[in-house]
C-alpha cells in the first residue's frame, strides 16, 4: 500500500512534536545529571528511580520498522519506530523510550549528514547517516575508475565529510608498479587527499588504515572487487560475534547482514564512539551513484573548481569553449588536472538540473 502523503502543516506538526521530545530528553538529563552531582557532593547513592523515562541511543541496523538501538552503556536493544518521525537508518542518533520487551524511537536527532542512494523509482534512499570518514577504495585489479572515485569525493564534500583514498591490493604490484600506482594518485593527494596504501595478504598490511579510523565513523566505498569485504573482514575480526550479539539481542537473524550495519572497531569503547571508532557496512553502497545537482553544488564538490567559481567571463560558464574560462585557463597552467575537468564535464552531462 503506497505512503500517504503528508500536507506541509502535518509536517510541520511532527516536526514540532520530534522537538518537544528532544528537549524534554535534554531537560530529563540534565536534571538527572544535577541530582546525581549532589547526591556524590552529600556522599549518598544515588536514587535509581530517578533515571529519566526517554533516554539517547544509536541504531546500529534497520530492518524495516524494526530497528536495533545501543544505548549509552553499550547495551542493544530491539526497538520499534514510531511512524511519521522519519526513517531511522544505520548510525542516525535518536530519542527512544524503553517499553516490557525492548523499546519503541520517538524522535530523532538531527544529521550530521546522511549518504543516500536512488532507488528504483528515482528517488533518494538514505543508507547511513552522521559519517565523518569515507574512505574509497581503489586496487591495481580492477583497474581504478578515476570517473567513479571522483564521483565518490564529490559526495564526500557535498556531505562536508573527511575523504581518505585507500590504495588496496598492493601486494599485487612490485616495486615499479607500486610506484607507478601511487603516482597515478598523485593529483588527488595534491588536493589534499590522504593516500594510504595497505595489502591484508602482505606488507604494508592494514595498520595505516586503522589509524585512520580511529575516532571515526566510516564507510568504505569503491568498485566492485577491489577487496571491500576482504578489507573489512581484516578491520572486523569480531564481526561474526557482533553480529551473533545482535541477532541475540534483536532477533534479526540473518538480515543483520543483510542491511547496513554499524560495527564498532577494535578498541571501541562502548557507547561512546571513541577509541577504535565505528566502521558502517552497507551492501547498498554497491549502488551508489550522485543524483540531481545544481552546476554550483558540482563545482562545489570538486575542491580546485570551487575557488574560481565567479571568476569565468560568463556566470553561466560551462568551462567548454567560452571564451575567458577561468578553469581551461587553469588547465592549461597545469593547476588542475585535465582528467579531473573532464570527469567534471561527464558528470555535469548526467547530473546538472
Amino acid at each position: 500500500m503506497p505512503r500517504r502523503r503528508l500536507s506541509e502543516r502535518q509536517r510541520q506538526r511532527i516536526q514540532a512534536i520530534q522537538e518537544r521530545r528532544r528537549r524534554r530528553l535534554e531537560s530529563r538529563t540534565n536534571a538527572v545529571l544535577d541530582k546525581l552531582d549532589a547526591d556524590r557532593a552529600a556522599e549518598v547513592e544515588p536514587d535509581a528511580q530517578s533515571e529519566p523515562a526517554v533516554q539517547p541511543g544509536l541504531v546500529v541496523v534497520r530492518h524495516g520498522a524494526h530497528l536495533a538501538v545501543e544505548d549509552a552503556a553499550g547495551n542493544l536493544h530491539h526497538c520499534m519506530t514510531r511512524s511519521n518521525i522519519g526513517h531511522p537508518v544505520c548510525g542516525d542518533r535518536v530519542v527512544w523510550q524503553p517499553t516490557g520487551d525492548g523499546g519503541v524511537v520517538t524522535a530523532l536527532e538531527a544529521r550530521h549528514n546522511v549518504l543516500s542512494r536512488p532507488d528504483y523509482s528515482g528517488r533518494d534512499k538514505p543508507l547511513a547517516a552522521n559519517l565523518t570518514l569515507m574512505a574509497v577504495v581503489v586496487a591495481p585489479q580492477p583497474p581504478p575508475s578515476g570517473f567513479l572515485l571522483d564521483q565518490y569525493l564529490v559526495a564526500a564534500e557535498l556531505m562536508g565529510v573527511r575523504a581518505l583514498v585507500v590504495a588496496a591490493k598492493m601486494d599485487l604490484l612490485d616495486d615499479v608498479g607500486h610506484a607507478a600506482f601511487l603516482d597515478a594518485l598523485a593529483p588527488y593527494r595534491d588536493l589534499g587527499y590522504a593516500i594510504c596504501p595497505i595489502s591484508i595478504k602482505g606488507a604494508p598490511g592494514v595498520a595505516a588504515l586503522t589509524e585512520h579510523l580511529a575516532g571515526e565513523t566510516a564507510i568504505l566505498l569503491g568498485q566492485s572487487g577491489v577487496g571491500k569485504s576482504s578489507l573489512v573482514q581484516a578491520l572486523l575480526p569480531d564481526q561474526d560475534i557482533q553480529v551473533g550479539r545482535l541477532s541475540e539481542a534483536t532477533g534479526f537473524g540473518r538480515h543483520t547482514t543483510s542491511a547496513a550495519t554499524c560495527y564498532r572497531l577494535p578498541g571501541d569503547q562502548a557507547g561512546g564512539g571513541v577509541g577504535g571508532g565505528r566502521l558502517i557496512d552497507s551492501p547498498g553502497v554497491r549502488s551508489f551513484r550522485l543524483t540531481g545537482l545544481t552546476q554550483a553544488e558540482l563545482e562545489q564538490g570538486f575542491r580546485e573548481l570551487a575557488p574560481l567559481r565567479g571568476h569565468c567571463r560568463f556566470r553561466d560558464c560551462r568551462h567548454l569553449d567560452e571564451p575567458d574560462c577561468a578553469v581551461r585557463t587553469a588547465v592549461a597552467e597545469g593547476s588542475i588536472d585535465p582528467r579531473r575537468l573532464e570527469h567534471f564535464h561527464h558528470l555535469r552531462e548526467g547530473l546538472v538540473r
